[in-house]
Order: C-alpha cells, then sequence, then structure tokens
C-alpha cells in the first residue's frame, strides 16, 4: 500500500486526537462519571496523560526508526563517489527541513538512532513499547557512549531486563523522571566501567574550567567544570547560607539568594569560606555539609571502589580518602560494611528523632522519597509518616525525609506517604488516589581486596599478642576490616 497506507494511518491517528481532545475539554459523547461531573473529568484528564506519554513515546520510536531507515537508504542510493562527510551533512539536511529543526538537532537524531538500532536493542524495544520516553533512550545512548558493547549490553540489561533482581517495590525506569534515570545510569556505569575512575577522573581534571555565555534580557550564564567533591562543598554552601538569609523580611527566592550569595562570593572574597552573610533578614553562619559514603575497603586503600558523594554520585575512592584524611568539616563520612552492607532499625520511645535516625534515613532515601525530587538528603526534613499523635513511633520505619517543599505539600494538601521499611523510602498517595512508588538507591555488594595480607604467626594468637587471623581462618579481606575494626581509636 506504500503511500497510501502512511496517510491512512496519520488521518486515523489525527481522528484520535480529535476525540481525545474533546475528552479533555469536557466535550465528550458521554461523562466520565454522572454521580461527579466535575471529578470525573479530573480523573478521565489524568487517564489521557498517562496514555498520551506511552504514544509519545511510541512516536519518538517512530521517528527514530524512520530517521535511520531513511539514512540507511539515502547512504546506499549515494554515488559512490560522493565524499562521506557531504553525503552525512546532506542528510542531516534533509530531515532537519523535513521536521523543521536545526542541522544540529537532526545530527542528534540521526546519532542517538543509529545507536539504539545497532547498539541498544532492549532500549529501543522499550521505547517502541511506550515503556520510557525518548528523554530516557537518550540517557542510556549518553551513558553507553563510551561502553565497549559488552558494556551496554550490561547497562541495558541492568534496567530493562525483567529477570535482573531488584526491589519489588522500586519504581521502574520509566516511572521516575529521565534525569533521575540518568543519575542511576550514570552510577552504574562508574562501578562497571572498563576503565577505573580513577584514571577517567584524572583526565577530566586536565579539563576543568569555568565558562561564560551570555544571554537575553542582560543576563548572562557563568559555569564552572570542577571536581566532584569542590562543586558539590560550593552548592550545598551557598544553599546553607541562603536558607539562613530567609526570614519574613527577605522577598528574594532561595534560588534568587543562591545567585546573589555567589556572585558576592566571587566579587567580594571571602563569602563562602567565612559564612559572612549581606542583605536580607539573616546573620547566621549556616555550616554545610555534604555526605559521603565509603566502602571500608576504600577508604583503607585496599580496593579502588568507588565512594558516594550525596547529590552527585560516584567518585574516585582517592578522592574520598582524601576528604576524609584531610579532615574537611563540611563532609559527613558514613562507612559501609562489606559482611552485610544493611543497616539495623534504630527505634526510640521519644518523639524526638536522634542523629543517628537522621543519618540513617539519609543513607536509605539518597534524597527527598517525593517521586522526581532530587534535593540532597542533608538538606531534606525528618517527617513522621504516621503522625505522632495518631499513634505512630519514632523509628526508622515510620520516618520519611522530605525536603521542605514536599513536606509543606505533605501537610498542607491531600498528598500522603505510604509506608516505608527500614531498607525503604516511602511512596506517595496523590489526592485522586494515585499511588507513586518513590526511586530506591541501587545498592552493590561492596568489593573485597584480593591481595594477600601480612599477618602475624600463631605463636601470637595463642599466647595473647595481637589476634593472627589467618589463624582464624579469615580471609585477607576479612582479615583487614577486624583490624579496622578493632583498631585502637586514633
Amino acid at each position: 500500500m506504500g503511500k497510501a497506507a502512511v496517510v491512512k494511518a496519520f488521518e486515523d491517528i489525527n481522528a484520535a486526537l480529535a476525540v481525545l481532545n474533546a475528552e479533555a475539554d469536557g466535550c465528550g459523547s458521554e461523562l466520565f462519571s454522572a454521580a461527579d461531573p466535575l471529578a470525573g473529568l479530573a480523573d478521565g484528564c489524568l487517564d489521557i496523560l498517562a496514555g498520551a506519554a506511552g504514544v509519545q513515546a511510541r512516536i519518538a520510536g517512530l521517528v527514530a526508526n524512520a530517521a535511520g531507515t531513511y539514512a540507511n537508504t539515502a547512504r546506499a542510493a549515494a554515488p559512490s563517489d560522493m565524499p562521506a562527510q557531504a553525503l552525512e551533512m546532506a542528510i542531516a539536511a534533509e530531515i532537519s527541513s523535513v521536521m523543521a529543526i536545526g542541522d544540529r538537532a537532526a545530527g542528534a537524531l540521526l546519532a542517538r538512532s543509529h545507536a539504539l538500532a545497532t547498539s541498544l536493542p532492549r532500549t529501543f524495544a522499550a521505547l517502541h513499547n511506550g515503556t520510557i520516553s525518548w528523554q530516557h533512550a537518550t540517557v542510556m545512548v549518553d551513558e553507553a557512549a563510551t561502553l565497549d558493547p559488552a558494556g551496554a549490553a550490561a547497562l541495558e540489561a541492568r534496567f530493562l531486563d525483567p529477570d535482573t533482581p531488584r526491589p519489588a517495590t522500586a519504581a521502574p525506569i520509566g516511572e521516575m523522571p529521565a534525569y533521575r534515570f540518568r543519575a542511576k545510569a550514570r552510577t552504574w556505569r562508574e562501578r562497571h566501567h572498563s576503565d577505573s575512575i580513577e584514571k577517567r577522573h584524572a583526565r577530566g581534571m586536565a579539563d576543568r574550567r569555568v565558562e561564560y555565555r551570555p544571554d537575553q534580557d542582560g543576563m548572562a550564564w557563568l559555569s564552572a567544570y570542577l571536581p566532584a567533591d569542590q562543586a558539590s562543598a560550593v552548592w550545598n554552601r551557598l544553599t546553607a547560607i541562603s536558607r539562613g538569609m530567609q526570614g519574613p523580611d527577605e522577598a528574594r527566592t532561595l534560588t534568587q539568594l543562591r545567585a546573589d550569595t555567589f556572585a558576592e562570593a566571587v566579587l567580594n572574597a571571602g563569602l563562602l569560606t567565612s559564612g559572612n552573610t549581606s542583605g536580607g533578614s539573616g546573620t547566621a553562619s549556616p555550616r554545610a555539609e555534604v555526605l559521603v559514603t565509603v566502602p571500608v575497603f576504600s577508604l583503607l586503600g585496599l580496593t579502588g571502589e568507588p565512594a558516594m558523594l550525596d547529590g552527585y554520585g560516584p567518585i574516585p575512592a582517592s578522592m574520598a580518602r582524601d576528604l576524609v584524611a584531610g579532615g574537611a568539616n563540611s563532609f559527613y563520612r558514613v562507612l559501609v560494611d562489606p559482611r552485610d552492607g544493611a543497616p539495623l532499625e534504630i527505634g526510640r520511645t521519644s518523639y524526638r528523632v536522634s542523629k543517628a535516625m537522621r543519618n540513617w534515613l539519609r543513607l536509605r532515601d539518597g534524597k527527598c522519597p517525593f517521586p522526581g525530587c532530587s534535593n540532597n538528603s542533608l538538606d531534606n526534613e525528618a517527617d513522621h509518616l504516621l503522625a505522632w499523635h495518631k499513634g505512630g513511633t519514632t523509628g526508622v520505619s515510620n520516618l520519611g525525609q522530605p525536603c521542605p517543599k514536599h513536606h509543606k505539600l505533605r501537610h498542607t494538601s491531600a498528598w500522603k506517604p505510604t509506608p516505608a521499611t527500614k531498607d525503604e523510602p516511602p511512596g506517595w498517595t496523590s489526592p485522586t488516589g494515585r499511588h507513586y512508588t518513590s526511586e530506591h538507591q541501587d545498592w552493590e555488594p561492596p568489593r573485597w581486596p584480593q591481595q594477600s595480607g601480612s599477618v602475624t604467626s600463631e605463636s601470637e594468637a595463642v599466647t595473647g599478642g595481637p589476634p593472627d587471623y589467618a589463624y582464624l581462618g579469615l580471609s585477607p579481606g576479612e582479615e583487614a576490616l577486624e583490624r579496622f575494626l578493632h583498631a585502637p581509636p586514633a
């Protein structure tokens, strides 16, 4: 049927869109609910939005498929003496013209379509099935770009293979915003890349820079490409200072305060280090903190396993060791015990949330547990899921750590958190009764060192000298852990 089939298919699509638009306008042939027309229309619009998301994904898959097939046929039909660069320019120009997009956007579409068709079959299939969006597919393409074929296949399997073990309540990647999926995919890539993170970080350090770009309306962008620990510390410091400046007499938003504080810090050196503030109503000098999760063996230098920097992701073990050894008081260290890696429930009979509980909430959730929120854990607030005055206990399983915005949303609207556990953050139920699953941390068992360790003699263990862990039947890794855990305080 060829062209006629294409024309007919798009006529059907346009007719379906007309029906859906009429329904969204409340002009459909039948009410969503005769008993409560207003609530029914609202619920129906949410159904339309949910369905439209899947259709958008399938359309994106269609676009990628058509663009890739066009490029392949154009290359096959091109004169044999046509320069390759000229051919690719011509193909991109045709795509950009027919879709009314720029040449660079057309080039990016063609490159991603090629990657999906040739290297990422699970991702392409999920896009065609409508279970992930084009933005999710783009993340997968970007994160797989520097991986070898085996690494790319493993990345896809980690997030798209239904047989890959994951928490039963964890949200599928298609149900979380693409920027949150990017953080998960980047974390996995950093842990499993064939090149060590130490080598890649060294290359990145050589490219550190500050960039300036003019913008509209008398504004401009100033950005810095920095080591993750420095960038995270600056961001958290800006946030802490700016929150301290907020008050009833301060009209600026937190975003505006961050920008003003940053400019003043650069132009009048010393603000970010001294904590002084000017302008606004705040006089406090708040302390900014950064949470660093370090596997014990990485801290000891026995493995090169990445540490996790709150609000960023994996960092080189050497960077984490420097932060700990340097005594940086803005960095809060959390050690991961390689024997089980799981925390214990910490309970109290009083209303007050202890410091230990707050620390574990940060480690359990990693961020605000509201779906799609990326507010860093150290900037969030502890909250009883079942209110204290309604019989709720003060234990990790009855606590969440929403950011200030979603904490306020919980107490001023019908949005409600669902139960949590010691290992799983709470989900949320919306005013319409829909349940949204919270994102879960991607925990992996820590790596154990392979090299042999020096041990003391059997006689020392028998006679009460330093224990001989090899004599006790421990592996070199277990020996190193026992020595660390039983070492006298420094």
